[in-house]
């Protein structure tokens, strides 16, 4: 013990050598909090706690799973095999698999992933005959989750005055029937969705309370990690456990919570000493990760937030490069401009393309970067795509694998009813769900006994449906006797999936046949650790249990090819990497504009901002467009007020954000005249040319300034003299910035009358050819 002690710096000693009562670890960004979990966990153990009495929960399996990984190296493998260590859903879904009976269920109720709520939910509002324009099956998927992360079931939704209320303000009166008809359909079909493992452990914790005291006495000491991400369901489950020894340690950074929109709640973390007093608290300061630089600007940052634990985060490592601001004259500009700025950077440095990422605030902003990077010949890979278990072959097989333990499950009954094609088409489907809801009955009751429920179908439907009947009823068989790899296989060719895809060797089936064999593989590898930790009985039931319950981060690919990442900052947490490009600081767009209605809200922005930076190891830049295509014209957007709560001691700004004191309020004043100045062919993190300074006159807001530049708008046949376009100081070698392309100049003009052209070569997204008849640009004089 002592020994691995030595690997801690002092703050990280005091949290893992306390256990006398309740504490909070505050773990600024890349302390080394996971080392602290996993020391604590192992001085637990050395000091006299049964493995299966400690509850250790994370957000993820990686982080369990790398957690345990580190535990077995210093106690070893079976020691660490026995903790309760795994992710909220996963820990509480075995709970609930124990104690189903208490609750209407069976043990073999299967888990709704997103897509498969999202699709009975578009059922439910269909067969209500309602307008999924208003009643969109997203947004309605997204209220419900949020009622059952609020534990509000829904019998407590119908008589909550402000919620109905709220429903039918927004025109949106029936919410409280669907979630009830989804409640129904999910009880009937033997399944719960991800916010039901959370919402049915604290009804079984409440109406059992013989249940909840059993749980208590295992759980003698429990360990939660980020917990500024718990929502109100997980908070309360976990105080309901820890009640009355308080044997408990909370590791978290509510300066990184990010996750409102999911449910999470900041005050979990920050009122935790009010819920648990006596509760010490320790701070985790040192940062191990980041240059000085990038944590102190990052601490100014966040400093500008009233709600937080105050901390002060350092580093011993390099002072490192400051924080660059680039700023660009248009979306499309900034695009190039990173991607120019990527590949200086390898060719300049030690750096190799996995060493990049460039973070954004919304999905949409990834095209213009792709394009980028494609045309400079740059790999890229996009985080957060289709992930494995989404992908159709594999959703059509893991659907026969529900139907094996669950023939009850409604939405795998409509995926494979009639895949491969079995002649039980929409039309029968239809009248199958349809006689369902009229016998309030589950869907497989309908297919087991079609004529008990005078199913309107001809005898040759019947036949089909009799076929698809005993089909399933063998993997039911099959699954009572078979583990889970030979049950897999079984499924695979009795259904007809496999000479489906293996019918010829087109490309899309090449790519299904890899899919399907690295499905295989996978169940194979579940049983094979399964086995060396000395589990005997392997059922299917298990693997779905485990690939039902993967998170964001457990599905990303293994890719160890060299390739620029991509991703939202959302998807960015836990992550680092060297080099960091956060891109669009722009009003409305980064903080988003909905946020800018409240304190609370506004202050999450900036935290996001905060992760992304903290996300850095060496080099950070932050960039900003002055125009941006919105509803197919640019728009002028200002440099977002981030920018300026950042110390600019630690920041290499563009000349425009550096005098701020000249305008009251910089954030709606700034000029697009002199932004995209930085040369592609200097610029990198390490040196840059100056931009032009703007005049005092310039610097005037946008809307109201008069430039000295000339506008050319789609310049027309008007102009035209003598046959050709004649502009005043247009000639080789002029200045001009162009709507998407930014600066440049002009290198040819060549061409007659409508045809006359300029070529251009611009200094982010090089040279261009531009019909002087169409092109929008303006002349720097």
């Amino acid at each position: 013990m002592e020994e691995f002690l030595q690997d801690l710096n002092e703050s990280q000693q005091q949290a893992v050598l306390y256990n006398e009562g309740p504490s909070l670890v505050i773990a600024g960004a890349g302390s080394g909090k996971t080392r602290v979990l996993t020391y604590k966990i192992a001085f637990l153990l050395e000091s006299g706690y049964a493995p299966y009495n400690i509850l250790a929960l994370t957000f993820t399996n990686k982080a369990a799973r790398e957690m345990k990984e580190r535990i077995a190296s210093i106690v070893g493998g079976p020691t660490a095999a026995r903790l309760w260590m795994g992710t909220f859903h996963s820990i509480f879904s075995r709970i609930l698999r124990v104690n189903a009976d208490r609750l209407g269920f069976t043990s073999d109720f299967t888990i709704y992933d997103t897509s498969d709520s999202r699709s009975l939910l578009k059922s439910i509002i269909k067969e209500k005959d309602l307008d999924d324009k208003i009643y969109k099956p997203a947004s309605v998927q997204a209220i419900i989750s949020n009622a059952k992360n609020a534990l509000i079931t829904p019998q407590a939704y119908q008589v909550n005055k402000d919620l109905v209320e709220s429903d039918e303000r927004a025109k949106r009166p029936l919410i409280k029937d669907i979630y009830q008809t989804y409640w129904n359909r999910c009880q009937k079909a033997g399944v719960m969705d991800f916010d039901d493992l959370l919402l049915y452990t604290n009804i079984l914790f409440r109406d059992h309370p013989d249940v909840l005291e059993r749980y208590r006495q295992i759980f003698r000491f429990i360990l939660v990690d980020e917990y500024q991400d718990t929502n109100f369901a997980q908070h309360l489950i976990i105080h309901q456990l820890s009640k009355g020894h308080n044997h408990i340690c909370v590791v978290g950074d509510d300066a990184q919570s990010i996750y409102s929109f999911r449910g999470a709640n900041i005050s979990n973390i920050l009122n935790l000493k009010s819920d648990y007093p006596g509760c010490k608290t320790f701070k985790l300061e040192r940062n191990y990760r980041s240059t000085q630089n990038i944590v102190r600007a990052a601490n100014s940052l966040i400093d500008k937030n009233k709600e937080q634990i105050r901390k002060q985060v350092y580093s011993e490592n390099a002072v490192g490069n400051k924080i660059d601001v680039l700023s660009a004259y248009s979306d499309f500009e900034e695009g190039y401009m990173v991607a120019n700025r990527v590949s200086e950077m390898k060719r300049l440095s030690k750096y190799a393309y996995n060493d990049f990422v460039i973070l954004y605030r919304t999905n949409a902003q990834s095209r213009i970067f792709e394009e980028a990077l494609r045309k400079k010949n740059i790999p890229y890979r996009i985080y957060g795509g289709l992930s494995f278990y989404q992908r159709k072959e594999i959703k059509d097989v893991i659907a026969y694998f529900r139907l094996a333990i669950n023939p009850h499950d409604e939405e795998a009954i409509k995926r494979v009813i009639n895949y491969p094609a079995r002649g039980i088409g929409d039309t029968t489907l239809g009248k199958i769900i349809e006689c369902g809801i009229h016998n309030d009955v589950s869907l497989w009751q309908v297919i087991a006994t079609p004529l008990e429920y005078t199913l309107p179908v001809n005898n040759g439907t019947l036949n089909k449906i009799q076929k698809f009947k005993e089909l399933i009823e063998e993997f039911i068989d099959a699954n009572n006797k078979m583990n889970a790899m030979d049950i897999a296989e079984l499924i695979i060719r009795r259904s007809g999936i496999f000479t489906e895809i293996y019918a010829n060797r087109s490309p899309e089936n090449l790519s299904r046949q890899e899919n399907l064999q690295e499905l295989m593989n996978g169940i194979q590898e579940f049983c094979s650790l399964r086995q060396e930790e000395g589990v005997e009985e392997i059922a299917l039931t298990d693997f779905l249990a485990e690939i039902s319950l993967a998170t964001d981060q457990d599905e990303k690919e293994d890719d160890d090819s060299d390739k620029v990442t991509m991703m939202t900052i959302h998807a960015s947490k836990g992550l680092e990497f060297k080099n960091v490009f956060v891109v669009g600081l722009e009003e409305d767009l980064f903080p988003a504009a909905l946020s800018k209605n409240s304190e609370r809200e506004l202050e999450e922005e900036r935290r996001l901002l905060y992760v992304a930076i903290t996300r850095a190891e060496e080099n950070c830049a932050l960039s900003y467009a002055a125009t941006r295509y919105r509803n197919g014209q640019p728009t002028a957007m200002p440099p977002s007020r981030f920018l300026k709560d950042i110390d600019p001691t630690y920041l290499n700004m563009p000349s425009e954000l550096k005098s701020k004191q000249n305008v009251e309020d910089s954030i709606y004043s700034f000029s697009s005249r002199s932004l995209g100045m930085y040369s592609s062919s200097r610029s990198s993190f390490f040196k840059r040319e100056e931009p032009v300074l703007p005049s005092k006159k310039q610097d005037l807001p946008l809307k109201s300034y008069s430039p000295r530049l000339k506008r050319l708008d789609a310049v027309n046949t008007s102009s035209v003299s003598g046959g050709s376009v004649s502009i005043t100081g247009l000639d080789v070698g002029a200045r001009i910035r162009h709507d998407r392309f930014g600066s440049g100049i002009v290198t040819e003009i060549s061409g007659e009358g409508d045809n006359r052209k300029i070529g251009v070569e611009f200094e982010q997204v090089g040279k261009k050819q531009l019909l002087l008849k169409f092109a929008k640009f303006t002349i720097i004089k």
